[in-house]
């Protein structure tokens, strides 16, 4: 039995090792063996100009901040816990030079425009805020105190975001004044020895001057924001001594008391309806609640990578762009080139803003503006193979707001060549003769991921082959959520126990500043009407036909298009160049939106979002026109330092101008059931598409080595058709062989 046992497993160990040197001569067949990837050549060579638009270095950072420091006037301190008394250095940014000197430098033999920076100090030791521009760098010289030029009108101290010295006062101001005030309270509702954190509303207040901030208090358990305990609290912080702050009301399960002695004794005498601790499942966990069985697919370059980033700037294919990642607005790309012409000369996220609705004082007239917070400011490392494919390239970036020395923020951005799994455009031909013709849609993804509060925006900017641009937005994180009581579910659903997903929207704001063929363009819409006409052939019947409408706008306000509005389908910009066929050349704004309604204008703060009005607004370029929103838009929304309807109030001409387009999409928010743990990505989000219309003989797709073609009798050929042989030509894994047998079932018109 012993040697019959031996003589199989000999047998078993030959069989095996047969296999496997057939499957190696097999396998080596069809993929070479190679020590590298094999390089990509690229169309262009990287541009040391595109530097013009670089984010500041980490030395530039020192640099600026050393030269503030030394301005003894100023008295400026750049502890991260300064109080709200000391005059802080909140943010270093790179200050943009103007349009006309960086295209002078860029298409013509001017100097280089000088490289500078704006400053932000909270001056609270003087109560104001100053705007300062510092430069030049290397080694500054001067700072100027920009604030009234910038913003026409002064910037109250109230007006600044809440620092990381001005928390940290605020929790040891719960924990004195409040928490330690209802010892009885707090460990029979919120357990013993357990935590309750806090996350706040905005604007903190209801005029200008407040600052007043409703603050909800969460369980201290995974994702906060869906953990209300039903207590909320007024604190007055207006001082910039903090001895002077005071608690001034307070909410607990649904009921309202002026001061905390007022709840004390209510709730000792048994006045009040007590929330009872229980303790609940982590149901905000992300951990997974199955392991890994095995990896997601894996996307790779099979032939080496196509795109290149060297510095601030990306090479790919025909494209070729410059970066920066701002701290307050996030990703902003510029000199966006196709085939070496300029199409827009910046593209950028400028503000994202949510409303929320409620009936407990922490969301009731909660409006977060995140430029305000800083969007480019919680771009955080990205993780490989989730939030970007393994194989994409990563770059770092540094940033200085609210810190005492600038930060480097690894792998924040990331780069990467993406096939889409569906074709760009593909024909199979059926009728007459046999043949199909296709390429793949594979297009270069520009993206970071903001991490703002409980909410994730992943910022997509997508360049694809057929000479298009796509700024895209996605949601996920977790929602915001308040305690249930009486009267809540006009406001939401209902997602855990006493938990409601609080309804809002989102509303996002894109900068798309382009240059078709020069700064000289004009706004153009087109769309159809049916109109009813004659027959030629038959003068007694008539039928209702498609036409097509199309109209120039010729001022601002003409060319302010508001939500709500019958919006023409087709919006351009427009060059007074033609093509081929005689038409404009032009590209064309497609928004994706699925916005909520916006704020009725007569409230008080809807100046300080008033961009959001406008599904598209076209304006004329001017360098003091930068943003849409502000950082100090947040806190002083009843009249803000920028009120983006004023630039349409001077109604300017917008024919054979530099133009540019403000773009707001988003979409409508009724969190349900599913949104827990957290909101996926799936359907949240919006974007705009920037498609060439005219803008060439034809669509420019056709010239890439992309395009795949098979003739009957050519299944087999690799000369149209790269894949054909791909497991033959690269050093890519172990492939299936590639087949193709469309044509079997082809109509035949014979006998």
């Amino acid at each position: 039995m012993n040697s019959l046992v031996k003589w199989a497993l000999f047998l078993f160990v030959l069989v095996s090792l047969l296999l496997n040197i057939i499957l190696i001569g097999i396998y080596s067949h069809r993929a070479p063996k190679c020590s590298a990837q094999r390089a990509h050549p690229l169309r262009g060579k990287h541009d040391e100009r595109s530097r013009v638009f670089a984010d500041l270095t980490q030395d530039e950072y020192l640099q600026v901040q050393q030269f503030m420091l030394k301005r003894k006037n100023l008295n400026i301190s750049t502890r991260q816990l300064s109080k709200p008394s000391e005059n802080f250095l909140f943010l270093i940014e790179l200050s943009p030079p103007k349009k006309v000197d960086v295209l002078s430098y860029l298409d013509g033999n001017a100097s280089k425009p000088v490289r500078e920076a704006t400053v932000v100090v909270f001056h609270g030791s003087r109560g104001y805020i100053r705007e300062y521009l510092v430069g030049p760098l290397p080694n500054p010289i001067y700072y100027i105190d920009i604030t009234k030029m910038k913003y026409k009108t002064e910037l109250p101290i109230n007006a600044r975001t809440v620092t990381i010295g001005e928390y940290d006062l605020l929790t040891t101001f719960l924990d004195q004044k409040l928490f330690s005030q209802l010892p009885e309270l707090m460990k029979e509702s919120f357990g013993a020895n357990k935590k309750i954190l806090p996350f706040e509303q905005m604007p903190r207040g209801v005029q200008s001057g407040d600052r007043k901030t409703w603050i909800s208090f969460f369980r201290d358990m995974s994702g906060i924001y869906i953990h209300p305990v039903g207590f909320e609290a007024l604190i007055n912080h207006e001082s910039v001594n903090e001895s002077d702050w005071k608690v001034e009301k307070l909410l607990y399960n649904g009921q309202y008391f002026d001061t905390i002695e007022e709840l004390r004794q209510k709730y000792a005498a048994g006045a009040v309806k007590k929330i009872v601790y229980k303790e609940i499942p982590d149901y905000g966990s992300l951990k997974p609640k199955s392991k890994p069985l095995q990896v997601s697919p894996l996307q790779y370059y099979t032939e080496g990578k196509r795109f290149s980033v060297s510095d601030n700037q990306v090479l790919y294919l025909d494209w070729s762009f410059a970066f920066g990642l701002s701290s307050l607005t996030g990703m902003r790309v510029f000199d966006v080139r196709f085939k070496g012409e300029r199409i827009a000369y910046e593209l950028s996220v400028q503000e994202a803003m949510s409303v929320y609705g409620s009936v407990t004082p922490g969301m009731i007239i909660t409006k977060f503006l995140d430029s305000s917070i800083g969007i480019g400011r919680f771009a955080h490392e990205l993780v490989r193979g989730t939030d970007c494919p393994h194989e994409a390239t990563y770059v770092d970036t540094y940033r200085y707001i609210d810190v005492n020395s600038p930060v480097r923020y690894r792998n924040s951005i990331c780069v990467f060549e993406h096939n889409f799994g569906q074709p760009l455009r593909r024909h199979f031909s059926d009728f007459f003769s046999t043949g199909y013709g296709g390429m793949v849609n594979s297009a270069l993804v520009f993206r970071t991921i903001t991490a703002i509060g409980n909410y994730d925006y992943m910022w997509d900017f997508i360049f694809y082959q057929s000479g298009s641009v796509e700024m895209k937005v996605h949601a996920t994180g977790y929602i915001s959520s308040s305690y249930l009581v009486n009267g809540s579910l006009k406001h939401g659903h209902q997602v855990a126990k006493n938990v409601l997903g609080n309804i809002h929207t989102h509303f996002i704001n894109f900068k798309v500043d382009l240059d078709v063929l020069g700064v000289k363009n004009t706004f153009q819409t087109k769309d159809m009407e049916f109109v009813n006409v004659t027959l030629p052939w038959m003068p007694d019947r008539h039928a209702m036909v498609p036409h097509l409408v199309e109209k120039q706008l010729k001022t601002e306000k003409e060319a302010a298009l508001r939500h709500g509005t019958k919006i023409p389908r087709y919006l351009h910009i427009a060059s007074n160049k033609t093509n081929a066929w005689g038409h404009q050349r032009s590209y064309r704004l497609q928004v994706i939106s699925f916005t909520g309604d916006h704020l009725p204008e007569s409230e008080t703060v809807e100046r300080a979002i008033s961009w959001a009005r406008y599904k598209v607004a076209i304006t004329k370029h001017k360098d003091s026109e930068q943003t849409s929103s502000s950082l100090y838009n947040q806190n002083n929304m009843w009249n803000p330092a920028v009120d983006f309807s004023k630039y349409i109030e001077d109604n300017e001409n917008i024919e054979n101008e530099d133009l540019v387009a403000w773009v707001t999409t988003g979409f409508l928010h009724i969190p349900h059931a599913e949104d827990i743990p957290n909101t996926v990505t799936v359907g949240n989000g919006g974007g705009v598409l920037l498609r060439p219309h005219n803008y060439f003989n034809e669509d420019p797709s056709i010239h890439s080595s992309d395009g795949v073609y098979i003739s009957s009798g050519s299944e087999e050929s690799c000369e149209y058709n790269r894949m054909g042989c791909l497991a033959q030509e690269t050093c890519s894994p172990v492939l299936e062989p590639f087949t193709y047998n469309g044509f079997e079932g082809v109509m035949k018109f014979e006998d």
